[in-house]
């Protein structure tokens, strides 16, 4: 049976506690929404909690006062999972969520809801499933275009988690024969020779390091559809809708990640298509942790054998 309560955590105040006995998820309601905890009962977060609040991505205030006015503050990253829009473009991308966080619970369904975005005229919206049996979970992430014109854009789901794991992704294996079977984009600050980044043949296996000085940011155009994080004895497996012949943003780039000496980010990237007035799109991810699953090593052999009963 699944059990939801209202309770204060830490300095993020309000936040709605959600759990079937094994797994426990924390979402906020004094701003967000994010998933600031998701866990084992009683066990380490795997999500990052920056909990003095002191990693905001934008330091350009004046331009969060001009275009969102002087009582909307500035965007705080604050840990957890949460809702975007790609492409990344400032200030649209970094519209601030300070604000307070309503939600039902109906049938199974946990519907948080911000108030809407009145600049870009968007309403986000994140749902959540718990089973109530296994270590599981679904969130839909939906946006509505709730402005008079079209707009373009995808969803964007991010979980930014605490420092001090690894994470591995499957590498594309199409049959394309004469034709490139996989795309892999690197932002500019990403150096190929990283020495937390191991590119591997069926694996790219990325090493969260806490001293890191500089980030690294890579995608893919996923084909497999998941991506786990192992840290503190446990696997988290995030799994994610893949549309073969969905246009995505970022040069065709439907997973990306983050790496930073604060934390490590597991992106998914929904359809990039245009949205009528009163149109939304949902992009669908899968959650499952693992309990007492170490990471396998760097060996593709033992990663593959690691992962074969949990994904496809």
């Amino acid at each position: 049976m699944i059990k939801i309560e209202e309770v204060t955590y830490k300095t993020f105040g309000r936040c709605l506690s959600m759990t079937n006995g094994k797994i426990q998820l924390f979402a906020t309601l004094d701003f967000g929404p994010r998933i600031i905890r998701f866990a084992k009962e009683g066990g380490e977060n795997f999500m990052l909690e920056d909990g003095d609040f002191s990693i905001n991505q934008q330091k350009d205030a004046a331009l969060f006062v001009e275009k969102f006015g002087k009582d909307a503050g500035v965007f705080y990253n604050y840990g957890g999972h949460r809702l975007w829009t790609s492409p990344e473009a400032l200030p649209r991308t970094y519209y601030p969520d300070n604000e307070p966080v309503s939600y039902t619970f109906e049938d199974g369904f946990l519907t948080l809801t911000p108030p809407p975005q009145k600049w870009t005229q968007q309403q986000l919206e994140i749902k959540i499933v718990m089973s109530e049996t296994e270590n599981k979970v679904d969130v839909y992430h939906k946006i509505t275009n709730i402005g008079a014109w079209p707009q373009k854009f995808a969803p964007w789901a991010l979980t930014v988690l605490a420092p001090g794991g690894i994470e591995i992704i499957p590498m594309p294996d199409r049959p394309t024969r004469l034709l490139h079977n996989r795309k892999i984009a690197l932002w500019d600050y990403a150096k190929m020779n990283d020495p937390r980044v191991t590119w591997g043949d069926k694996y790219i296996i990325l090493t969260q390091d806490p001293t890191a000085a500089t980030p690294f940011k890579f995608g893919i155009d996923s084909q497999h559809g998941w991506a786990a994080y192992f840290n503190n004895g446990d696997a988290l497996i995030k799994k994610f809708d893949v549309l073969p012949d969905a246009e995505y943003p970022d040069d065709g780039m439907n997973f990306e990640s983050y790496n930073c000496g604060a934390f490590i980010e597991m992106e998914s990237i929904g359809e990039y298509k245009v949205i009528e007035p009163d149109e939304a799109i949902i992009h669908h991810e899968s959650w499952e942790l693992v309990p007492d699953m170490p990471y396998p090593g760097n060996d593709e052999g033992a990663i593959a054998t690691a992962m074969a009963p949990y994904v496809d």
